[in-house]
């Protein structure tokens, strides 16, 4: 039995300095706009939830390191248990001479969650992207 798991990466590089990417990444109104409504805070221990269309996915913060690093689990319940998530999310903002480089590593895929692997690589780009749309519009 295949007990590796996988991870989806994603980076960029994102023209702001990273005071200004972890108030995005930490804030809830603007993780809201960017990402999923939710109840989180920035605290080692907090339990939140992401809440999205489609459903929701009960998170625990395990890191904090403001400016530098945010981790927490993601676990998507599902009706099938064969569609169960249970993942970590992890966030490591690196200064650059013209802004930060955001790396996000979810890790914890099994192999056969191929749909789910796939769509976390596809709405990653997707919510960078709303990311830095929503740092655009920050002051």
């Amino acid at each position: 039995m295949n007990t590796q798991t996988r991870t989806v990466v994603v980076e960029r590089e994102i023209a702001h300095p990273p005071e200004k990417l972890w108030r995005a990444l930490t804030q809830p109104h603007l993780i809201a706009e960017w990402l999923m409504r939710n109840d989180f805070a920035p605290h080692v221990g907090h339990k939140f939830t992401l809440t999205g269309d489609w459903g929701s996915v009960e998170c625990d913060v395990l890191t904090v390191e403001p400016g530098k690093a945010l981790t927490y689990t993601w676990n998507h319940v599902h009706d099938d248990p064969a569609f169960d998530l249970r993942s970590v999310v992890c966030f490591t903002l690196t200064p650059t001479a013209s802004g930060t480089v955001l790396r996000m590593e979810q890790t914890g895929f099994r192999p056969e969650q191929k749909q789910a692997f796939g769509g976390a690589r596809y709405g990653w780009e997707e919510h960078f992207t709303n990311l830095e749309r929503v740092l655009a519009g920050m002051e």
